[in-house]
C-alpha cells in the first residue's frame, strides 16, 4: 500500500455508466483515490500494463468478460498477480459472497453502495489484510 501521502491507486471495472460516473465521484473527490475507470474487462487488460493499482475494483457482471474472469486474466499480468481485489455486486447471497471470496477477494461491497462511505469501505479492507 502507498504512503499516507500517496493516493491510493484504484483499477475499477464497471460496465454501467451511471454507477461508474457516482462510485468515480466517490473514490476521487470524496475519498481522494487516484482512478483508472474502465467500462470492460478488455479495457482493464489494456490499461493495467500502464497503471499499477493498490487495489482492484472489479463490478461481479459484465458483458463479455465477467469480473471473476476478469480477475484470473488480470493475475497473469506483473503488476497485479497480487493485488487486492474487491467485488461489487447486487448478488450477494451467502453463496456467491463465499465463491467470490473464494476466488481471492477480500470482501464483496453491495450494489446499491454509499458514495459517501464507499472510499471508506476500501480503506478499512486494506488496513485488515495489511
Amino acid at each position: 500500500m502507498p504512503t499516507s501521502h500517496a493516493a491510493l491507486k484504484v483499477l475499477y471495472v464497471e460496465d454501467d455508466p451511471d454507477i461508474q460516473v457516482i462510485a468515480r465521484i466517490a473514490l476521487e473527490d470524496i475519498g481522494g483515490f487516484d482512478v483508472c475507470a474502465c467500462t470492460s474487462g478488455d479495457e482493464a487488460l489494456a490499461a493495467i500494463g500502464n497503471f499499477t493499482p493498490d487495489v482492484l475494483l472489479l463490478d461481479v457482471m459484465m458483458p463479455g468478460m465477467d469480473g471473476p474472469t476478469l480477475l484470473g486474466h488480470l493475475r497473469e499480468q506483473p503488476n497485479a498477480r497480487t493485488t487486492p481485489v474487491i467485488f461489487m455486486t447486487a448478488r450477494v447471497q451467502r453463496s456467491e459472497v463465499e465463491h467470490y471470496r473464494s476466488l481471492g477477494a477480500l470482501t464483496v461491497i453491495a450494489k446499491p453502495f454509499d458514495p459517501l462511505t464507499l472510499a471508506q469501505q476500501i480503506r478499512n479492507e486494506l488496513a485488515e489484510t495489511a
